[in-house]
């Protein structure tokens, strides 16, 4: 190494010394920070200018550029007041956990590799089985994040109820409020467009089971192979939970795999006040969890679980000579064998330490409060006139929208727009919207842990009082 590059080593690691400093202030002061951070023209023409190097520069510059240019403009989905898509309320445990697994950077595939970081993510994984009912025999991996769960279920799920023949005979059911990772991953597995059937969702946006029922039953009675229902455990716009025990009826009656879609919702197996919302959850043979939507965690840290470890296996197992000796190192399936990767981090790890400092219980506790913090802010939208609640709050997310009588329907999709744009605008909070029923609704997802009554207030306060609103005339009583 040339003098330059080692006195450039020496100054990253001084800096990377102030920075863990500097990241905890700005963690116990994240509420005097914009939620929404937007790059301007100036740091974007910055940063392109630079392009890549052919001689190396600085690490002081490089180091002010990242903070000032990229890091500064990102919006904050780990702020108190960010309501918006699913948050990520980060746990300083978990970021924690991020820098030692990343300093060490071991190899995740075997447990040959990481012996300690393999016993641990099998420990959580059996932990999660067990709290999702699952019986003995039953396993599963980590893996980056809901899509790549959903993808590694229903691959899981393609190769133990179909033959190769059958593939294109074959029909998979979501509903109309299902994540489009679904669709994205049976594609990707090689089905087509038409062999996933959209069942409408009820009044209270969960799947429709009479409508699936008779799906499932126009599709055999046209020599078509229904091998897959696949459930929500939290939707994403409303926080509704599938019907689960009667998704598993059919799914026994016709021999389908039942898939659970929870990366969201999934995590209030840990809450003793919800949990019974997942009632059912015991019978599927597949569960997708993001630990990084309401566990805390740093995004990359989702869990694919199923009933019978075996169909992972069967579907994801290969034996190159180069892995002999590293497989023959134990006993039990390496996760290179349960998956897709056969490179892969070690993801359990931040996790197992968030867990370890915080204990589940309070974890369920915290669950607890996003919850009740969905429900307050119901109850306060309810009191200005001109506004209707669309979805009430369930797991931590209220639909509402402004919809005074005198605005004419053609405009109350643009006035709710106007008001969410206003309120991030702000930078005081986060708030998008998503359409229910034809309508366009603000959504409010309220998960984070410090997210106080006054928060919640303020923010219903700004939305209600905002200046379109005002124009709409949606006003407090």
């Amino acid at each position: 190494m040339d003098s330059f590059m080692e006195a450039q080593t020496r100054r990253a690691g001084e800096l990377m010394e102030g920075f863990i400093g500097q990241t905890l202030n700005f963690y116990e002061n994240i509420k005097r920070e914009d939620v929404f951070r937007k790059a301007d023209g100036a740091a974007i023409s910055r940063l392109l200018e630079k392009g890549v190097p052919q001689k190396g520069r600085p690490v002081d510059e490089v180091y002010r550029e990242m903070m000032d240019d990229v890091y500064a403009n990102t919006s904050l989905v780990q702020h108190p007041r960010c309501f918006a898509c699913i948050p990520s309320p980060v746990s300083l445990f978990s970021w924690m956990g991020d820098v030692m697994t990343n300093a060490f950077d071991p190899h995740a595939g075997c447990a040959m590799n990481a012996s300690a970081a393999s016993c641990i993510e099998r420990e959580l994984i059996r932990w999660m089985c067990g709290l999702a009912g699952y019986p003995a025999g039953s396993g599963g991996l980590f893996v980056s994040g809901g899509s790549m769960a959903n993808l590694t279920a229903l691959t899981a799920a393609r190769d133990a109820r179909l033959t190769e023949a059958e593939r294109t005979l074959a029909v998979a059911y979501v509903s109309d409020q299902t994540h489009s990772s679904i669709a994205k991953g049976l594609h990707i597995i090689g089905f087509r467009a038409d062999q996933v059937r959209k069942i409408p969702s009820d009044a209270n946006f969960r799947m429709d089971m009479e409508a699936l029922r008779a799906a499932v039953r126009a599709d055999l009675a046209a020599g078509r192979k229904p091998f897959a229902v696949i459930a929500t455990a939290g939707t994403t716009n409303t926080g509704s939970v599938d019907p689960l025990p009667e998704i598993a009826g059919i799914c026994r009656s016709y021999g389908m795999w039942m898939h659970v879609d929870g990366a969201f919702g999934a995590s209030i197996l840990l809450s003793q006040n919800e949990r019974k919302r997942l009632d059912g959850i015991e019978y599927s043979d597949s569960l997708s969890w993001d630990a990084h939507k309401w566990l805390r965690q740093t995004y990359g840290c989702s869990m694919a679980l199923v009933r019978d470890q075996s169909h992972l296996v069967r579907s994801f197992a290969v034996h190159p000579e180069y892995l002999t000796d590293a497989g023959a190192f134990n006993e039990a399936p390496d996760f290179w064998d349960l998956g897709p990767e056969l490179t892969r981090p070690a993801r359990s790890l931040k996790l197992w330490i968030t867990l370890q400092v915080m204990g589940s219980e309070a974890m369920g506790q915290m669950i607890d409060h996003g919850c009740a913090m969905a429900r307050l802010a119901e109850e306060l939208i309810r009191r200005y006139p001109g506004w209707e609640i669309v979805s009430t709050a369930r797991l931590g997310i209220v639909n509402f929208r402004c919809a005074p009588a005198n605005i004419p329907p053609s405009r109350i999709d643009r006035l709710n727009q106007d008001i969410a744009r206003e309120v991030t605008d702000s930078g005081y909070a986060q708030i998008l919207t998503t359409e229910l029923n034809g309508k366009r609704v603000l959504r409010m997802c309220t998960l984070h842990p410090e997210t106080t009554e006054e928060d919640i207030r303020n923010t219903v306060r700004l939305l209600c009082e905002s200046r379109a609103a005002s124009r709409g005339q949606c006003r407090t009583a």
